[in-house]
């Protein structure tokens, strides 16, 4: 047994197919499959199930694959402290929605930084990627975002990746639009009155387990005749600052960056989903003091922006 050959394992679980597996490790199916099986033979044990549906893990494979990801994690954590060539090196990797409070958390956290060598990463993606960074690509922290009637999926989904969890927060999506929009002149807003507007939105919505047609059902109102997505989030606020006829669905905005380019945030009296930031990382994985610094941000900017906005 080597590692490399348990790395493929766990990406044939991940994947559910030898093919996607390959395709995500850059390797050939035909070497994929003959690492599984030299694994296999070394270990004697099967740990997968081959079938017209995928490689399914055995009982046996199941607790063989709970040690390999607790052994890569290990591994990671080692190459991830030498890696500059130093340990005194302060490091700190986030993924996270497109949520002012947090970018504020990060940005106050950042001023909590000591003297000496350090990098920060901050990645603003969807759920999917938030999580995929941790197990694949050296990320400590992950914020994710769903509607709570995803809660279940999400918990057994983490669960499955054996992520810690905790949940951050809840709230309703708010409007935020310009002083001068149709919008601002009305005392209550309903759904129908951003029928003639243009919605700014993530370009990125995802739910994993669900088919993307079924995605934007949910996530995107049919209602909507005129969308313009955007991935960059201050792409988004610049529209919003230089067009009064869009508006945009947010977690509650700070006051400063509302005043800072000229918008409005306002309730909608139809719109009553719930969604949750849930803080994520390994369970393997031990928090460092920077880890804490920014959570304890996160919190304060949680308690100053989100408390009035609560479901």
């Amino acid at each position: 047994m080597n590692i490399l050959h348990m790395k493929y394992a766990v990406e044939v679980a991940d994947a559910g197919s030898i093919s996607k597996a390959a395709q995500r490790l850059f390797v050939g199916q035909p070497n994929l499959s003959r690492a599984v099986r030299e694994l296999e033979t070394s270990l004697g044990i099967t740990i997968f199930e081959r079938s017209v549906k995928g490689m399914l893990p055995t009982p046996e494979g199941e607790i063989f694959l709970s040690y390999a990801r607790k052994i890569l994690g290990q591994i990671d954590e080692v190459e991830n402290y030498y890696r500059a060539g130093h340990p005194g090196q302060q490091r700190f990797s986030i993924s996270v929605p497109r949520a002012s409070y947090i970018s504020q958390a990060f940005a106050r956290f950042s001023h909590s930084l000591a003297d000496g060598p350090a990098e920060l990463f901050y990645q603003e993606t969807n759920s999917l990627q938030a999580i995929d960074n941790i197990l694949h690509a050296d990320y400590h922290l992950g914020i994710v975002r769903f509607a709570a009637d995803y809660s279940r999926y999400y918990k057994a989904l983490m669960e499955e990746k054996e992520l810690a969890y905790e949940r951050i927060t809840s709230f309703c999506y708010v409007l935020i639009f310009h002083r001068q929009s149709p919008l601002a002149q009305k005392p209550e807003i309903y759904l129908r009155d951003l029928e003639p507007l243009v919605e700014i939105a993530h370009a990125d919505p995802y739910v994993p387990s669900l088919p993307m047609a079924e995605v934007r059902r949910t996530e995107l109102s049919p209602r909507v005749q005129r969308r313009i997505f955007v991935f960059e989030r201050a792409g988004q606020f610049d529209l919003l600052s230089q067009n009064p006829q869009t508006y945009m669905w947010v977690s509650p905005v700070p006051k400063e960056l509302l005043d800072r380019y000229d918008l409005v945030q306002r309730r909608c009296a139809d719109n009553t989903r719930e969604y949750r930031d849930v803080l994520i990382r390994r369970r393997s994985y031990t928090l460092t003091d920077l880890d804490r610094s920014f959570i304890h941000e996160l919190r304060l900017s949680r308690d100053r922006n989100l408390k009035p906005w609560h479901p």
